[in-house]
This record gives structure tokens, sequence and C-alpha cells, in this order.
């Protein structure tokens, strides 16, 4: 099972798109550790650099529809290569959220109300989060604040990251 806790990268924005995860100019590479370079380098957000944000990040705390545009696995590669296995958002594009299921990875759905708290007391602090998995919690820490939040994802999807991806669970299975 790939790790889910980590430091936080904050991406305060709806309908982040595939082609701003993976500009489709990459796809075109062989391998997924071609693409690293490239997570995130067509994404406007304001005062976002991508080659100074993203390193040491594990997991990114986003808002509504994260995901949407070409339906393709390189979205959840080029975050898999980077060390990101884990985005948290108020939703996902349905193609992009299975996708990342299948490769081992965890898209969580939190309330709006949960991602306005959370990105309202840490976005402008350096935060980590420990998943704790088996109880479906995340704790999340940024100095000597502390918040708890509970998750749920299906018994299905429970599977999936846990073999590691569906190749794994089918293998296991078949």
């Amino acid at each position: 099972m790939k790790n889910f806790s980590g430091k936080v990268l904050f991406l305060d924005r709806s309908d982040i798109n595939t082609d701003e995860i993976i500009p489709a100019r990459y796809l075109v590479e062989n391998t997924k550790e071609a693409l690293k370079p490239y997570l995130l380098e067509d994404i406007n957000l304001e005062g976002f650099d991508c080659k100074k944000d993203i390193k040491g990040k594990s997991i990114i705390i986003t808002r509504e529809n994260f995901g949407c545009g070409s339906s393709r696995e390189h979205a959840p590669w080029a975050l898999e290569v980077n060390g990101i296995n884990l985005v948290i958002a108020q939703g996902f594009a349905r193609i992009f959220k299975r996708n990342m299921f299948n490769c081992g990875m965890m898209a969580v759905e939190l309330s709006p109300e949960i991602i306005n708290m959370i990105l309202s007391v840490f976005s402008k602090r350096e935060t980590t989060i420990e998943t704790r998995f088996d109880k479906g919690s995340f704790i999340l820490k940024s100095g000597d604040v502390r918040e708890s939040v509970k998750f749920e994802i299906s018994e299905f999807d429970r599977a999936l990251v846990s073999a590691g991806g569906w190749l794994e669970y089918a293998d296991s299975r078949y």
C-alpha cells in the first residue's frame, strides 16, 4: 500500500482539469518518470510556482471538480511519480477519481464545509496530514494547530488501495 501521509499542497481553486495536471503536449512520453517535471506546469493559480511548491508535498487539498476534462490515466500517473498519492477535494470528475483508485491512490471527497474549514485554518501554513486508513480519518497538523477529519471510501475502493491498484487486486483474485 502506498503512503498517504505527508506535507500538503493547497490548490484553492475549483475545476482543475487534466490538462493543467499534466499538459497534453507531454503525453507522448514513454514512461511515468518522464512526466515528473511537468506536473501542474500550466495551472493558473495566483502565486503558485510548480518548480518550488510541489517539491516535498505528497497530498493535495483542493476544491470541487478536480480532474475534469480529458479522461486519461496520465494525470494520476503524473501525481504518483511526484509522490502525491492522495487528493482531497469537494468532488472529482468521475473518470479521474476511478483512475486514482485503479492506480492504488486515493481521491477522497469531503463536504464543502470541511474543505472551507481546512483551507481557512491551514492553507497559509505548512501543514502535514497523517492518514489513518483503517480508522477512516485524517489528522491535520500545523504547529500547535491540530484537526481530525473523518472520511469514507467504498469497500471496493478500500480493497483497491490495500492491494496497490486494480492490476494487483485482479492478480490476487483471478
